[in-house]
């Protein structure tokens, strides 16, 4: 957040911004949750690697399975037409693991949207911060110029139309002073002025992150939701290249599903160990990027009664401040005006000028306040708390589910494959070779009547 375009600060607003500060210590509070420790990363990669584990675990007992079944199946005696035992069962487990596993895809479905949910309320949360933030910069700066700008013209030509009067050229002096003084003390109220750190980036960021990870888990899912519905048409069709291709994508399935458990379960311990005392981390992280002192940061972060204004005293001062030049103005106008009549013009931008900037004054007072920033801060820690920390959850149950889904359907889908009637084009044409002699005997002449012995040959 910077100047506002067309501002060009005077040259004693130069001279503020070369005053010595008031020196302060950031001094961080001591906080459970520090996630850039190496400790508390190694712990998260620990997590990560217990999903890791899982899937080699799950890979081990399915490789184990398949060659048991594949390698120590009894033999078949010859001309055996009989289903293998429990077929019946094996196939109806497949069918139930895949429809568990379309259950799970729905929790999927919903703990995506709820973390894109609250990631949204989160940056929607950082960009009105950000509005406000560059709104008080906007009024600061439009303040001081006005009142510079009144300083060099209005009250400059005032100090030249009363030279014959030297009261009024010292109560001139005094209205210039006061607007020195209410300029001094506002350039104090753009405290977010320098700071390098912008909710806007944070925002823009967290958006562009968010995109890409909706998109990613979206496509995850119809991956695995189109795995579930061909396999489940393969059974169903008894088509064997069907089966045996889903079972492959079922495999890889299966690796990103552990893959997102790892991921989805670091995010979930991190974001309940942020949840369970934020205050007092982004209390220390908003610190050491902006700068800021610690008493700007307790009143906007907590907002009690027990953290005082830190801009109480530059806002009383310039509020009395504008109190005396309007006091002043009305009684230059009252006495100098019949007797100076081309002083009105210039009194009457001075009072139109200080109209604006009471206006503007007020506008600042309540964005000064905390409760706006404040309640930023709650959206944006509800958002992150609950519906992202919601989200996480349902897909980590989300990927729980398929994984195991998954796992029952590799082992299940080979057995029923085995279940599955032949279907050899030999016996097609098998048949045709028994229909053969038969179309040559109907084909052959009949053979002559033999005579038997005594009989007689009728005549023609």
């Amino acid at each position: 957040m910077g100047e506002p375009p067309g501002y060009r600060p005077s040259a004693w607003v130069h001279l503020l911004h070369q005053l010595p500060r008031a020196d302060f210590q950031l001094r961080p509070v001591p906080s459970d949750f520090a996630p850039q420790e190496q400790e508390y990363q190694q712990a998260l990669l620990v997590v990560v690697a217990l999903a890791g584990l899982g899937l080699g675990l799950s890979l081990i007992f399915i490789a184990v399975y398949l060659i048991r079944f594949c390698c120590c199946r009894p033999p078949e005696p010859p001309g055996a037409k009989s289903p293998l035992p429990g077929g019946g069962c094996v196939t109806w487990s497949c069918v139930v693991a895949l429809l568990i596993g379309c259950a799970g895809i729905g929790i999927g479905f919903y703990g995506n949207s709820e973390t894109s949910d609250g990631v949204s309320q989160l940056s929607s949360a950082l960009l009105n911060a950000n509005h406000t933030l560059s709104t008080i910069d906007h009024l600061v700066f439009e303040m001081v110029e006005r009142l510079d700008e009144a300083v060099r013209t209005e009250l400059t030509t005032l100090e030249e139309v009363f030279t014959q009067r030297t009261e009024l050229v010292a109560a001139a002096r005094g209205t210039r002073r006061q607007a020195e003084t209410v300029a001094q003390q506002l350039q104090g109220l753009a405290f977010w002025q320098g700071v390098p750190w912008s909710p806007l980036q944070v925002a823009e960021d967290m958006s562009f992150v968010e995109e890409y990870r909706w998109l990613a888990y979206v496509l995850v899912l119809l991956l695995e939701l189109l795995v579930c519905l061909f396999t489940l048409l393969g059974l169903a069709k008894q088509s064997k290249w069907l089966v045996i291709v889903m079972t492959v994508m079922s495999l890889v399935v299966l690796v990103l599903s552990w893959g997102s458990m790892g991921l989805e379960a670091a995010a979930a311990v991190g974001l309940s160990d942020f949840c369970s005392n934020p205050d007092t981390y982004v209390l220390n992280v908003t610190q050491e990027e902006t700068g800021l002192s610690s008493d700007i940061l307790n009143y906007y972060f907590l907002c009690n009664q027990a953290v005082s204004n830190p801009f109480h005293q530059r806002l009383t001062l310039s509020q009395r401040a504008l109190a005396n030049i309007h006091s002043q103005l009305q009684g230059l106008e009252r006495e100098a005006i019949p007797q100076f009549p081309s002083a009105q013009k210039p009194l009457l931008s001075l009072e139109e000028t200080l109209n604006v900037t009471e206006e503007n004054f007020h506008q600042l007072v309540a964005l000064l306040h905390c409760h706006g920033l404040h309640k930023d801060y709650g959206v944006a820690l509800r958002g992150l708390c609950e519906d992202v920390l919601e989200g996480q959850l349902f897909l980590l149950l989300f990927s729980l589910l398929s994984a195991g889904a998954l796992a029952t359907a590799l082992c299940s889908l080979p057995r029923a494959w085995a279940l599955f009637p032949p279907r050899n084009p030999s016996a097609l044409c098998s048949g045709s070779r028994l229909s053969e002699p038969l179309l040559p005997a109907r084909l052959e002449p009949a053979p002559p009547l033999r005579s038997f012995p005594g009989g007689r040959r009728r005549p023609h």
